[in-house]
């Protein structure tokens, strides 16, 4: 299964790179394009989910690099929460 990572840019200019066990991130998110913060966890919650089941179809367990990937993007997220039109961008996909 191809795994993929991308990196983002949070709020406050803070740099991460992200992982996923599948390429179905490239549905979800274009690279240079900056998405509201509910929205990017939104996407980035439906993608890991996806890419969690994918691996568990193939392999008969879920992805917990996946699902803990959400929970990081979640727990990061929820700090951004109380700022005004807080924005995450996706600045590129590193395959």
């Amino acid at each position: 299964m191809p795994e993929i990572r991308f990196q983002i840019q949070w709020p406050d200019g803070r740099q991460e790179t992200c992982y996923s066990p599948s390429l179905v991130v490239k549905k979800y998110f274009e690279p240079g394009h900056s998405y509201p913060l509910e929205d990017f966890v939104a996407r980035a919650r439906e993608a890991l989910t996806i890419a969690s089941d994918r691996v568990q179809a193939k392999f008969g367990f879920p992805c917990s690099l996946a699902i803990g990937q959400l929970q990081a993007i979640e727990t990061t997220a929820s700090r951004y929460q109380t700022l005004d039109q807080p924005t995450v961008q996706l600045l590129q996909f590193l395959e």
